[in-house]
């Protein structure tokens, strides 16, 4: 979800810099000013913002406590926002200033922060109410693509669960669309890399950072593992493959 900047913009002083046939403005504005004053060669600064989930805090209970899904959303992932607008800010001002090495510098923190705002973005709606929304077993091409590549859907959930508990540190366990070779896969990731990272597109992801899970389930990552598929919401993972399938 984006958040559009303000449209209350002074007006900077410009002069025009000819350079190799095209036309830049330099401007004696802060860096992001003139950038929002570049309508042919840059786009307006915007802000990511916190999604709002699709159901209440309480209602993946017994599986996701509300307490766990409150500290979860309202402050690891507010805090992953946050810290990927302050870099993102900072990146446009190194770049407009041709700060080639501090825009190096600064692709880390985007990398952390915005896989943070984009792994938990999705999260959020693959899971739902246990016995409502969430829970049971995928049906349509899901279900199908499932028994083909693992036999059935208890293969393929041992083999996502042994994968995904035996991440080291933090990280995720992800269900990805391999468009090249037409097949899922089950990956994983570190920290809190996108999916993208793998060449993959992300179908279902399940953050097993202790944050998720330690207030509950305490140090048994198993057992929260075990716990989760009950309240994966299969008809999202199914809607994320046929759009996964159709992109050009």
């Amino acid at each position: 979800m984006l958040l559009r900047g303000s449209s209350r913009l002074n007006k900077p002083a410009t002069k025009a810099v000819k350079n190799d046939s095209r036309t830049h403005l330099r401007s004696t504005k802060t860096a992001p000013e003139a950038w929002k004053s570049q309508n042919s060669r840059t786009f307006a600064m915007q802000a990511e913002k916190l999604p709002d989930l699709p159901y209440d805090y309480k209602d993946l209970e017994p599986v996701i406590s509300a307490e766990i899904m409150q500290l979860h959303h309202k402050k690891h992932h507010q805090t992953y926002v946050t810290k990927l607008n302050e870099a993102l800010e900072k990146y446009s001002n190194a770049e407009a200033k041709k700060d080639v090495a501090e825009m190096i510098a600064i692709q880390p923190q985007i990398r952390f922060n915005g896989g943070g705002h984009v792994n938990h973005s999705i999260f959020w709606t693959n899971l739902g109410p246990p016995k409502k929304t969430g829970g049971g077993a995928p049906t349509g091409s899901v279900a199908e693509r499932i028994n083909k590549q693992w036999g059935n859907f208890d293969a393929f959930k041992t083999a996502f669960s042994n994968k995904t508990v035996a991440v080291q540190g933090s990280g995720w366990g992800w269900l990805g669309y391999d468009k090249a070779e037409d097949r899922l896969v089950i990956a994983t990731c570190a920290n809190q890399d996108p999916l993208s990272t793998q060449g993959l597109q992300p179908l279902l992801g399940i953050d097993v950072w202790e944050h998720a899970y330690y207030l509950q389930y305490k140090n048994a990552r198993a057992d929260y593992m075990t716990a989760i598929w009950n309240v994966v919401n299969w008809s999202n993972v199914e809607e994320r493959f046929k759009t996964a399938k159709s992109a050009k």
